[in-house]
């Protein structure tokens, strides 16, 4: 017997061949030159053509943005027996599940490991290089609708926290949202953290987020265990309360020492808490087309209640919106996703 060498892909499930296109591409960015950790200022940026978007009339578009430690290319690693981020929305919309629509999939990775997509004298203008820099740029160069009634944010965890901020500060560039276990409700999802990381860092990183960092750089693997409550904590800190004498840094808002909070920090958190800021930003809320929320009843950060939090704040301003609670906790939730994009474009057509 001997083995013959064939053409083409594989298939499943090592390739599933898409029906629509992914384009893969290097952009740069102004806005993101020379920020304060150094990190690059060109990125990956991935745009998604469904089926019947090229010659046709122009399509809605829905921005994704991944979570904290998240990058783009994440989105085409495959877990075991799953398809991928983008083979899952390229097979809802070949079975004819969702109207054509452009899906562009946002990097905003740091080395603190996110941005939150907010706007920050410690990490960049991250808010500012989706708005400002990526809208425009699609826009141009793919038959999208350019317009907020037609354009739609959506995301999981800190991608579904940059959901619900982003549209409440920049109402004038998206006008639907959707949001799967967004960070929220700040005193059930964060505080709980904060005794473990003062503890993790007087074991293990003599109380020093200089010395977590050069571990961090100098270790031959990233040690969730190890590693990742500090990073994200700390990383975190650099996007709610960048430290203004110290470029690329950040300051905590509680003791490393003891764990207590440290109340003015804390106020500075809490304002970035989209339960506190929905009813300031009400009117951004009411404008929107589509309001999608869910988590898994057993997340591990307890993003399920944030998320009733923040449906029962949209109830107080009259926010039209739906609210999912599902079996399931934070991780390995990726099934969600592709229902939530087709409620946003069916809203934004």
């Amino acid at each position: 017997m001997s083995l013959v060498r064939r053409e083409g892909l594989p298939g499943r499930p090592w390739d599933r061949p898409l029906t629509g296109t992914l384009d893969r591409l290097l952009v740069r960015s102004e806005l993101l030159h020379d920020n304060p950790l150094g990190d690059p200022d060109e990125r990956p940026l991935y745009v998604y053509r469904s089926p019947g978007v090229d010659g046709g009339d122009p399509v809605p578009s829905v921005y994704w943005l991944q979570g904290f430690l998240g990058q783009v290319d994440m989105h085409l690693s495959r877990s075991s027996l799953q398809p991928t981020f983008v083979e899952r929305i390229d097979d809802m919309f070949a079975r004819g599940g969702c109207p054509p629509a452009v899906v562009v999939m946002v990097d905003a990775w740091t080395s603190r490991g996110g941005s939150q997509y907010l706007n920050s004298s410690s990490t960049g203008r991250y808010q500012d290089y989706l708005c400002d820099e990526i809208v425009p740029f699609v826009d141009a160069h793919y038959p999208t609708i350019p317009d907020r009634d037609h354009r739609g944010l959506a995301g999981k965890s800190s991608g579904g926290y940059g959901a619900m901020v982003v549209a409440m500060m920049r109402p004038e560039v998206f006008g639907a949202i959707a949001s799967h276990a967004g960070d929220a409700l700040f005193e059930c999802s964060l505080v709980p953290e904060f005794p473990a990381v003062a503890r993790a860092m007087r074991d293990h990183f003599e109380g020093s987020w200089d010395v977590l960092l050069q571990r961090l750089a100098e270790a031959p693997s990233f040690d969730f265990g190890r590693f990742g409550a500090p990073l994200e904590v700390y990383g975190y800190a650099c996007c709610y309360t960048p430290d203004p004498d110290r470029a690329g840094e950040g300051l905590v808002p509680f003791e490393l020492g003891t764990g207590r909070l440290i109340d003015d920090l804390w106020e500075r958190w809490l304002a970035l808490d989209p339960v506190r800021m929905a009813p300031a930003y009400a009117d951004a809320l009411r404008s929107m087309r589509r309001v999608y929320l869910d988590a898994g009843r057993g997340d591990e950060w307890f993003l399920d209640l944030g998320a009733q939090a923040f449906s029962r704040e949209l109830d107080k301003l009259s926010v039209s919106h739906t609210l999912e609670l599902f079996e399931g906790r934070h991780g390995g939730i990726g099934w969600r996703y592709p229902g939530s994009i087709a409620e946003l474009v069916r809203a934004l057509r």
